[in-house]
């Protein structure tokens, strides 16, 4: 295992492309505005904490990519994880595009390895902060004419963040993989359209762990209203979310769960509570 430590000055995508695996990249303090890939397996992530090293850029899906198609949600992302056994820590990964009501969907981080661990971090972003992948079938084929082959892995991905702080507002933490999120802090922002969804699980029937929020803490910045937070709604049939021993604030709807407007997935989403809360949807914790 080798160490390499970056500073802003230097190429991280450079530096990723050129990793073994097992190898160690740490970056120093500063802002990294530039968006990039990580393909390398086992390769270890630090910085010099959540407040001091930054990883940041601000694509948003209705930007024009130049093959003269929208990004789509799937191409904003700040910086993608398409290895396995990859380790984060002590750092942040941003992408402040801003206004999703007017640019779309701005992703942070994007989750395409398997055995991902992140700790002590942040991901911030407003609409599909994070990206816990992988994608739904349907959408791989619906985006076959510009998904690049790393985006097209389908087999469930397993994925652990641990005392992370997780910022958005609408959906921000989505996708199709196993994610454990033990102890975080997850953070509703301001949006202009009122209304924010903490969770968007996207499951297959055949997956029996989903999103778990472990010990977390369900908190807003100061502006967001009580009541017009839902902690999740179903991105598709069978999307599988569980909540224990978790602690919510005030902006927290009291029905707790959306079953995604216009569908009837309140029939087929998976959504358990413990403890249970009186007030919440019928539909939970069956």
């Amino acid at each position: 295992m080798s160490l390499l430590y970056l500073t802003p000055a230097d190429s991280l995508q450079s530096a990723f492309d050129r990793a073994l695996p097992g190898d160690h990249i740490h970056l120093g303090p500063g802002e990294y505005r530039q968006k990039c890939v990580i393909r390398t397996p086992r390769l270890l992530l630090t910085g010099e904490g959540a407040d001091r090293t930054r990883i940041v850029y601000g694509d948003y899906a209705r930007k024009l990519h130049r093959d003269g198609l929208e990004y789509n949600t799937f191409r904003t992302f700040s910086l993608a994880v398409c290895a396995d056994e990859v380790r984060i820590k002590g750092l942040s990964v941003v992408n402040d595009a801003f206004s999703p009501e007017k640019k779309g969907q701005e992703v942070a981080l994007s989750v395409l390895g398997d055995q991902l661990i992140m700790e002590d971090s942040l991901l911030s972003s407003t609409q599909d902060t994070l990206f816990a992948g992988p994608l739904p079938p349907d959408l791989i084929l619906r985006y076959d004419s510009f998904l690049p082959d790393e985006l097209r892995r389908g087999a469930p991905l397993s994925q652990l963040y641990r005392n992370c702080l997780i910022k958005g507002t609408v959906d921000f933490i989505f996708g199709c993989g196993d994610a454990r999120f033990l102890s975080c802090e997850i953070r509703s922002l301001l949006d202009a359209r009122g209304k924010g969804y903490a969770a968007a699980p996207a499951h297959s029937l055949a997956q029996q762990e989903g999103f778990v929020f472990e010990d977390c803490r369900f908190t807003c910045e100061e502006g967001v209203a009580d009541g017009s937070i839902f902690l999740a709604r179903p991105w598709r049939d069978y999307g599988l979310s569980e909540f224990r021993n978790c602690q919510y604030g005030p902006h927290i709807t009291p029905e707790g769960f959306d079953p995604w407007q216009g569908t009837e997935r309140d029939q087929t989403a998976r959504f358990f509570e413990t403890p249970a809360r009186e007030g919440r949807v019928p539909w939970i914790n069956r």
